[in-house]
């Protein structure tokens, strides 16, 4: 019986190394990819002997055979948001798995605990106003909008809060409770607003454009911060899924393992969402996704989750500024037309075998 767990315990490893290398494989072949996709298309080799130019310690022995102005489309304009696609893309995935880790409902997403909304309300007020400059210049809107979300979080955990404990159903219910009550004032603003009623939709719908390396580099840190703090407490949230009161046996400080996860989990969240407005679905459909693939062990879960949020935006960007070009969709739009017919089989099917069980 041992050896048989001992052989099965490897095969998930290799197997779970196997799946995180086709990953970051699939990633790396990706970036070249949506690189090369756009108003100007650029050749792949091109675009892979620029990357290698601006690498230190290589670039000297790398040719320039390009034309100046593919290099100047590839590192001002597509890099930088190829770049944040990633960034936010793994910011969602992971705080989603998380969500549903903590949580312990596959349902769960950045959005559940009023974040996004928290982030709207922020964003509306501001543009609404005609405050959108009015502080610190380009960064106004992304400031107010993650110090909102934060907010909007501590209303719910101070809402849902029971003796010193957090109650998973009541959290879920105070979060509900907050987005629709944050979700009608961006519907009133909207409804009053004259000037800026597009401005307030557009950035409600998300999208990466207009987004430099300024941005990439105010997301970074919360993004890697967060991963590293989440990827710690994995084998925790393990613990966790056997239930609370199982978890506490095996020694976990079950509340302290919530608060912290929980915070983890809206920082990250919050700060992609006030860079790149609402974005739906990423941390809902990729834990949901890759569960089903590598299973629900979350010191792969979570790492393959930031790998595969990063995919799911990188190419809903992609589709969002070439599909119809020059104009260009909100990427908010093209996750929810990829993401809730994927959700909507997956709940099918998960109803399916509830009742043949």
């Amino acid at each position: 019986m041992t050896t048989f767990t001992h052989q099965h315990t490897r095969i998930k490893k290799h197997r779970g190394i196997g799946v995180g290398a086709a990953g970051i494989s699939l990633l790396l072949l990706s970036i070249v990819i949506c690189l090369a996709v756009g108003s100007v298309d650029l050749p792949v080799g091109d675009i892979v002997r620029i990357l290698l130019h601006h690498l230190p310690w290589v670039g000297e022995y790398i040719p320039v055979t390009w034309d100046p102005s593919s290099a100047q489309i590839m590192i001002h304009v597509r890099l930088p948001r190829v770049i944040m696609a990633l960034l936010v893309g793994g910011a969602l995935g992971v705080s989603g798995a998380a969500f549903q880790g903590v949580l312990r409902n596959p349902l769960a997403d950045p959005y559940t605990l009023g974040i996004s909304s928290g982030a709207s309300v922020g964003a509306a007020l501001l543009i609404y106003f005609g405050l959108q400059y009015a502080f610190l210049g380009q960064w106004t809107i992304p400031v107010t909008a993650f110090v909102t979300a934060v907010m909007a979080l501590f209303v719910v955990l101070r809402m849902a809060r029971e003796n010193g404990k957090l109650p998973i159903q009541t959290l879920i219910l105070s979060g509900v409770v907050m987005q629709s009550f944050l979700g009608a004032i961006v519907s009133f603003l909207v409804a009053m607003s004259q000037d800026g009623i597009n401005e307030i939709l557009f950035w409600t719908m998300g999208s990466l454009a207009m987004r430099g390396w300024s941005y990439a580099g105010i997301l970074l840190p919360y993004f890697v911060g967060g991963l590293i703090v989440l990827i710690a407490y994995s084998r925790s949230l393990n613990m966790l899924a056997l239930g609370e009161r199982q978890a506490s046996h095996m020694g976990l400080n079950v509340e302290r393992t919530k608060w912290v996860v929980l915070l983890t989990a809206t920082f990250v969240a919050a700060a992609a969402v006030s860079v790149a407005g609402v974005i739906g679905f990423v941390g809902l459909v990729v834990p949901h996704l890759l569960r089903l693939i590598i299973g629900a062990d979350y010191r792969a879960l979570i790492p393959m989750s930031a790998v595969g949020g990063a995919l799911y935006v990188l190419w809903a960007d992609t589709i969002a500024r070439t599909l119809l070009a020059p104009t260009e969709i909100p990427l908010g739009v093209v996750t929810s037309f990829l993401g809730a017919p994927f959700f909507a089989f997956l709940l099918i099917r998960n109803k399916r075998k509830s009742q043949e069980g």
